[in-house]
């Protein structure tokens, strides 16, 4: 009987997993279909470069269909819930859609709301709208006192608030404003990242740049009147312009279905990348409890890892499955033309590279030639 297997998320790792277990299993083996609410593909990481005016939106989407293979089917719509029991996903328009296995891979998203002021106060680079915006802000500023700050721990893209504050420095240099700008950067937790060998990394490269720095800031409410943010800690901070990573949470549909922790997060094995309490459900990307970075990357290499579980439970093989190390790649903007690299599993922290000019390029390559090779599974 031909096994059936429901995507919940397109993106990097729902895409992926779909077109490379298309090509390992034949059409009799497996049928794959991916949910996605919008039918388009977004390469978050490119929303870094728009308030620069380093890349156009339109570059940024494509659309999902495009992106998979034939065979997979693609459902564009919202998910209403999910019943682990019946072992199906209900559509809002009633539509049901029975499965035998279950990818999560919904991603996270951004609850600015959960904030007082956040909305009418800070800007973020989170969406296309948001980039658009904050591109504008950035071309209307005039010097002062320019605020980045983190809400709130898990983000996505844990660098991107580092990357933005070393490249708005080189930014502010060129249009002559930088010495009438002070610039500081928010941290929740005692240093400026979360690994501590990236926050020893980057420490010296702040002070360098004259990037002031707060730890221990984690953001309680924003009053856009008098352009002052407090903390939980009882500190306040004045700004003249805020950009501030907004809090993730997981995916509603998560917390309406029962799947998830407080926060909305699928608790799901670190390793197996199964849901730890509902069986045939699997877990990918930003969308689970994993402790690994929320990025493209580690959707990426889980996508693989549960390819050849799944690819190994249909064909019944004996052989010992794969499991996910807590690999994860990504690039460190440093500003200047030039980068770093962090590279990193669950056993061995990264150790970056000085920064240069190869890994800059090398980024910005990648950033172009996403759409040819990742979520096709060519690499």
């Amino acid at each position: 009987m031909t096994h059936q297997l429901v995507i919940l998320g397109g993106g990097v790792g729902g895409t992926l997993l779909a077109n490379v277990l298309v090509h390992k299993l034949h059409e009799d083996e497996i049928d794959v279909t991916v949910v996605d609410s919008t039918g388009k593909h977004v390469y978050q990481p490119g929303w870094l470069y728009v308030p620069f005016g380093e890349e156009e939106t339109k570059n940024l989407v494509k659309s999902e269909r495009k992106l998979l293979h034939k065979r997979v089917n693609l459902v564009t719509g919202t998910a209403s819930r999910i019943e682990p029991e019946a072992k199906r996903v209900v559509m809002e328009d009633g539509t049901e859609l029975p499965y035998d296995s279950l990818v999560v891979a919904t991603g996270a998203r951004i609850a600015p709301e959960t904030v007082p002021g956040f909305e009418e106060a800070a800007h973020h680079f989170y969406s296309e709208q948001a980039a658009r915006k904050l591109k504008g802000a950035l071309e209307r500023f005039e010097g002062g006192h320019l605020v980045i700050g983190v809400a709130d721990i898990p983000y996505k893209c844990p660098p991107a608030p580092l990357e933005f504050a070393f490249k708005v420095e080189e930014y502010l240099q060129k249009r002559g404003m930088r010495n009438k700008t002070t610039i500081t950067y928010l941290s929740p937790i005692n240093r400026v990242f979360t690994i501590e060998s990236v926050s020893t990394f980057v420490t010296p490269m702040l002070e360098e740049r004259g990037i002031e720095y707060e730890t221990f800031f984690n953001t309680e409410s924003i009053d856009p009147k008098t352009k002052t943010i407090t903390s939980l800690e009882g500190s306040e901070i004045n700004y003249d312009l805020l950009v501030m990573i907004p809090p993730h949470r997981g995916a509603e549909l998560i917390s309406r279905s029962g799947l998830g922790d407080a926060q909305g997060w699928l608790e799901t094995d670190r390793h197996t990348l199964e849901a730890k309490n509902f069986p045939d459900i699997y877990g990918i990307g930003d969308a689970t409890d994993i402790p690994v970075s929320k990025s493209g990357s580690a959707a990426h290499f889980e996508a693989k890892v549960l390819a050849e579980r799944l690819v190994d439970k249909i064909r019944g093989s004996d052989d010992e499955p794969s499991t996910y190390d807590g690999r994860v790649l990504c690039f460190l903007e440093t500003g200047h033309g030039q980068a770093s690299q962090l590279v990193f599993d669950f056993n061995k922290p990264p150790e970056p590279p000085d920064p240069n000019h190869f890994y800059h390029y090398e980024k910005l390559l990648f950033n172009k030639v996403y759409w040819y090779i990742v979520p096709r599974g060519i690499v």
